[in-house]
């Protein structure tokens, strides 16, 4: 059983306590800005500095590689903890202001760049490769379980004791989450730079930034990447507009449900998984991503909030299943000292979209209404649909477990993959 493996138990439950932190901070963020800015602009800026640093996590993924990734795990979250203590602290001696908190926003995000590919980086070294799909299905619980939770105790929580108590907890729960990062035990490879030069180090750095690009260009990685810019647009653009859009239905109390509908949505998703890895990948991702935009769409138009929350919800299984089905697929195809700046460079180029959708996004909430930009939203779902119809090596894909990596455009053999990640 998993959980009698120590270092993933201490992995596991170290996620699951982040991400309650990450989910509270969120939440509290986001409403925040909205009450001191005022409208739609404000969040959308807010999400915009939030998910820039998204961005550029490929620059971390070759020091993932190479650094001890237990102590950057630990370390991110004490810092993290330090800075969402500055909120309540500036609070309370009258220095708390729109500025104030859209500066550390994107300063905390930038931290997690570091921290999720890491997480991502260590499991393959934890489990076997069998055990990777129900890994990755139970840290998807650990993410979007407790953003279900959270999000909607958050949003509650918020019409209770206001946002400010809400830091406060916020940080034991970092500081919590570090405890049990440093009960995992591995050998951890020796700082790089204890025996190379400076500049060494540099050149490195380098070819290790070159190769996470280049191998997923060469690859049909690069393929599913398309789809993914466009969709998270649309979705920065939902996030941004959300605290206004359930603000006109209902207020904070209705945003938490809201949140807590987007990670209900990709739990089941996630959970079923195992269920969805045995039809093709192809046909699969055509058809969810179908249905899935249709549904949101609908979700804007119905009256009934229940009613809306609800389907907005269904509508994130898609992202659920197939963000597990595609994540077990390639860490099983490629070689665990690459896995860092890869999963970095595809998370890059997949977010990169998502701060400007999230900046334009208020922006035209301010002329058009949330309620137009919600909708409009759903289109970005439906366009992966169509970008993996019209592609036949995408829509062609086999299930994931009968996926191999010349079906990918990947290498068979660990080095061959290197070198040519380097060379090509």
């Amino acid at each position: 059983m998993l959980f009698k493996n120590r270092n993933f138990a201490s992995l596991f439950f170290g996620r699951l306590v982040t991400n309650m932190g990450d989910s509270i901070y969120y939440v509290a963020a986001m409403w925040l800005v909205y009450e001191l800015g005022g409208n739609a602009f404000y969040t959308g800026l807010a999400g915009f500095l939030t998910l820039l640093p998204g961005t550029l996590q490929f620059l971390t993924g070759p020091l993932v590689d190479r650094w001890q990734i237990k102590k950057v795990l630990i370390s991110t979250q004490i810092m993290q903890g330090l800075l969402v203590l500055t909120i309540p602290i500036a609070h309370y001696t009258g220095f708390l202001s729109v500025t104030f908190i859209l500066v550390i926003m994107p300063v905390i995000s930038a931290l997690n760049q570091f921290a999720y590919p890491g997480q991502a980086a260590l499991l393959p070294r934890i489990v076997r490769k069998d055990q990777l799909v129900i890994s990755n299905s139970l840290f998807s619980f650990a993410f979007q379980g407790v953003d279900l939770a959270f999000n909607a105790l958050a949003g509650i929580l918020l019409t209770i004791v206001g946002a400010i108590s809400l830091y406060m907890i916020d940080a034991v729960t970092f500081i919590a989450a570090s405890i049990l990062f440093s009960l995992i035990k591995l050998a951890e490879k020796g700082p790089v730079n204890e025996q190379q030069k400076i500049k060494e180090s540099v050149l490195q750095y380098k070819t290790d930034l070159v190769e996470g690009f280049a191998i997923v260009f060469k690859s049909h990685l690069a393929k599913f990447l398309l789809g993914s810019i466009v969709a998270n647009f649309a979705i920065g653009s939902v996030y941004a507009i959300l605290p206004a859009f359930a603000d006109g239905r209902g207020g904070s109390g209705l945003y938490g449900l809201y949140l807590a509908a987007i990670s209900g949505g990709a739990l089941l998703g996630a959970l079923c998984a195992s269920w969805f890895g045995r039809f093709a990948i192809g046909k699969l991702t055509i058809l969810l991503f179908s249905i899935g935009g249709v549904i949101w769409l609908v979700s804007g138009i119905v009256p009934y909030n229940s009613i809306s929350i609800l389907l907005f919800g269904l509508s994130w299984i898609p992202i659920g299943a197939t963000n597990v089905i595609f994540g077990a697929a390639i860490q099983s195809m490629i070689p665990s000292h690459l896995l860092g700046r890869i999963f970095s460079v595809t998370a890059s180029l997949g977010a990169m979209a998502m701060p400007i959708g999230s900046l334009l996004g208020g922006c035209l909430a301010n002329q058009f209404g949330p309620g137009m930009v919600y909708l409009s939203s759903a289109g970005g779902i439906l366009f992966i649909a169509l970008v993996w119809a019209v592609n036949k090596t995408l829509r062609s894909l086999p299930r994931s477990t009968s996926l191999k990596p010349e079906e990918m455009g990947l290498p068979n053999e660990p080095s061959q993959l290197s070198h040519e990640g380097i060379s090509g």
